[in-house]
């Protein structure tokens, strides 16, 4: 019962374990993805949130530059008024730059060509050549002296250097001056405000990439990767990658199947993808780990469910087994006693009352066969049995005090011997009748089995005497008490069939006068 019990545990356990881990499985499949995408879009968000602040402080470094170089471009035009001998040399205009930190200063007439500059080689210049320099003619032509132009960053005509330029009109004469900038602060925080900038700084764990595309050409201007994964990402088109907003997974042309997210933000997508290896790694391993302690929770489990398997019921039913086996054996008078359950203990009193219930049948069987004067008596013997069991009448059939019928039942070998020894002094023209003392007679039934023996014993005395009466009265005469003439050829006969060669017999005839009267 414990190996069953054990099996069919170990068989629901394993099955509860294989359905925790199909439900573990999808459940946490699905979590990991929402927790991945989760993961991605806190990220997208916050590279979103980087670029705006990044084009606020780019704003704002821009407002306070253009203010700035506006004023040390009217503080220029203001010199130049008041103080028209500062254009007389290069040095003078050098110091004037230095002096409102600016890196360059140019001066120019009406016509629009650079007569005075702290940069020697720039004189000569035209205004009316080159993109950059044609952005500030619209000085030249206004007849307002307060007209002025703060040109954004951009290659210089000259020498195609970065700078930032800012023009005012002259005062009193047609011209304009000229102040130009290296817009570091702002260079750098235009160098913030892109995405590869971003993505270099970016924090990102295993097996991340992020990426911005271009919505309206569909090209990666910007990448976290290897330049492969631009083409490929290219590869998939606008369109497959818009489609990403909730988390999906993409193959790359190489074959391997990368969970990816995306966010349109302004004129770009950004995206983010992980490969399904990296993903699932730590999933797989905490599947394993969950697989483990289940596996060692289900052998705790059958090895604690064992235990008390054993110790509360199957010792119970092995120790209601070992008293039954007892009451088997002729214990009938065994209690059965076993505790440690409700239902134990009912089963015991229930045995208990069932034997004593066969007992007591037992004793009213014998009861009811005394009280009708049947001389019966039955024993029965049984290989697992250690006694013989025997009905009260026995002892007195066959003449036994009840010491010797005592030792006799608890040795069933003895006790067929006894029997085997009774039925050798056989009754003569009787079959099952013996000899059990003077003038005592019984008859006995005897079964052999290979399971055992038993047998029945009744008195055959008054029969056996009764039978005897009759035959002598048949066989004698009533007066004299003498053979009849049939019983005496009968006797003669046996007589002389019974003599040895050596041997001789008699017989011996009288006459008695006149006996004819008496006998009459």
């Amino acid at each position: 019962m414990q190996k069953i019990f054990e099996r069919y545990t170990i068989i629901i356990m394993s099955t509860a374990i294989l359905s925790i881990l199909v439900v573990n499985y999808f459940f946490s499949a699905g979590s990991l993805r929402g927790r991945q995408l989760d993961t991605f879009n806190a990220k997208i968000e916050q590279v979103i949130h980087t670029m705006e602040n990044n084009q606020e402080e780019l704003a704002s470094i821009k407002g306070n530059l253009d203010e700035d170089y506006l004023t040390r471009a009217k503080a220029a035009a203001y010199v130049v008024e008041k103080n028209p001998g500062v254009l007389d040399s290069v040095e003078a205009l050098t110091n004037l730059a230095a002096l409102l930190d600016v890196d360059e200063l140019h001066v120019t007439e009406a016509d629009g060509i650079i007569r005075y500059s702290s940069v020697p080689k720039y004189i000569g210049l035209d205004f009316h050549n080159g993109r950059q320099m044609r952005g500030f003619l619209p000085i030249l032509e206004s007849d307002s002296e307060d007209m002025h132009i703060i040109q954004e960053a951009q290659p210089n005509t000259a020498e195609a250097k970065m700078m930032k330029y800012v023009g005012v009109s002259r005062k009193g004469v047609k011209g304009l001056v000229q102040v130009g900038l290296e817009p570091v602060r702002q260079m750098e925080a235009q160098e913030r405000n892109t995405y590869d900038y971003i993505f270099d700084r970016f924090p990102t764990d295993v097996g991340e990439e992020f990426f911005a595309m271009d919505v309206g050409s569909g090209k990666v201007v910007a990448h976290t990767g290897k330049g492969e994964d631009m083409d490929e990402l290219e590869n998939y088109g606008l369109e497959s990658l818009e489609k990403c907003t909730a988390g999906a997974y993409r193959t790359m042309d190489g074959g391997t199947e990368c969970y990816v997210a995306t966010r349109a933000y302004e004129d770009v997508l950004i995206g983010a993808y992980m490969d399904k290896a990296t993903l699932y790694h730590t999933f797989w391993k905490n599947i394993l780990l969950t697989f483990i302690y289940l596996l060692a929770v289900e052998v705790i489990a059958v090895l604690l469910l064992n235990y008390l398997v054993k110790q509360k019921v199957v010792s119970g039913i092995h120790k209601i087994r070992d008293l039954l086996s007892e009451i088997t054996k002729g214990g009938l008078d065994t209690k059965v006693e076993v505790g440690g359950a409700p239902e134990f203990e009912d089963l015991s009193n229930g045995i208990y009352r069932m034997v004593k219930s066969v007992v007591s049948s037992s004793d009213r069987i014998s009861k009811i066969i005394a009280m009708s004067q049947i001389p019966l008596a039955a024993f029965e013997y049984q290989n697992d049995m250690d006694y013989v069991f025997i009905t009260s009448k026995l002892g007195e059939l066959l003449d036994m005090d009840a010491d010797m019928l005592d030792r006799y039942t608890k040795d069933p070998e003895a006790f067929l011997h006894m029997i085997r020894v009774f039925m050798e002094s056989t009754v003569e023209n009787e079959n099952d009748v013996f000899y059990a003392g003077a003038q005592r007679y019984v008859r006995i039934h005897f079964t052999i089995e290979d399971t055992g023996y038993y047998g029945a014993v009744t008195d055959a005395t008054r029969e056996m005497l009764d039978k005897r009466k009759m035959l002598y009265e048949n066989n004698h005469d009533q007066l004299t008490g003498l053979s009849r003439y049939p019983y005496f050829k009968q006797k003669a006969s046996q007589i002389l069939g019974s003599l040895n060669d050596d041997e001789i017999c008699a017989c011996v005839m009288l006459d008695l006068d006149a006996f004819k009267n008496i006998n009459d």
